[in-house]
């Protein structure tokens, strides 16, 4: 997640698309990943097993009802930055499940299957009754600095039917701060294998 301030000086400045192909809400987050805890203790150092991992688990999320994905756009429509939202209560079908696990061990490994399962089995048992989750938001690394994070989180807010708040898990120890700055509050820390996961909320704003 990034909180950089806007400073777009192209003629038209970037645009946000509620229905991205899923393939380049997966290549932005891969990107964006690159560094972040939880995604190298399940991927590893490997690029090819992170972009895998990402578009295995964004085809996943992407079967359940409700849920959605943006990406901001630059110029000649890049995507700057992606985020991947699910709806309260939502769970993946036996046949997704399936088809998930069988992408993810034939892409990345058994090691990316069994430590996925286990960090979400952890982290999921916290998100409250009623809460939207931000499974990801990333920002692409060469756009840092023109407040692509921003943009992507108001619009998500607002479009989010959240009244119970939206739930987050960052493994991050720098994104926790950033996400106290957008409102959101730690529930609980969590120990994941090596990982010292925060679990977070966001409550939903009362219009003045």
């Amino acid at each position: 997640m990034a909180d950089p301030q806007s400073a777009d000086s192209a003629r038209r400045g970037p645009e946000i698309d509620d229905c991205p192909p899923v393939d380049a809400c997966a290549r932005v987050l891969a990107d964006a990943f690159v560094r972040e805890p939880a995604v190298s203790w399940i991927c590893g150092n490997s690029a090819d097993a992170r972009r895998n991992w990402f578009d295995a688990t964004l085809r996943a999320d992407a079967t359940l009802p409700g849920s959605r994905r943006y990406t901001l756009t630059g110029d000649g429509g890049r995507p700057l930055a992606a985020a991947v939202l699910t709806p309260p209560g939502a769970a993946l079908s036996l046949a997704a499940q399936a088809q998930w696990g069988a992408r993810t061990l034939a892409r990345c490994g058994s090691r990316a299957v069994q430590r996925t399962l286990r960090y979400l089995q952890i982290t999921e048992a916290g998100a409250p009754e009623g809460a939207w989750t931000l499974e990801f938001i990333g920002v692409d690394p060469g756009a840092a600095g023109r407040g692509a994070g921003r943009r992507l989180l108001d619009r998500l807010f607002a479009d989010t039917p959240a009244t119970a708040g939206v739930f987050l898990a960052t493994a991050d120890p720098g994104n926790v701060a950033l996400c106290q700055h957008f409102g959101f509050v730690t529930l609980r820390r969590l120990s994941v294998g090596p990982l010292n996961v925060a679990t977070m909320l966001r409550r939903r704003t009362s219009s003045p």
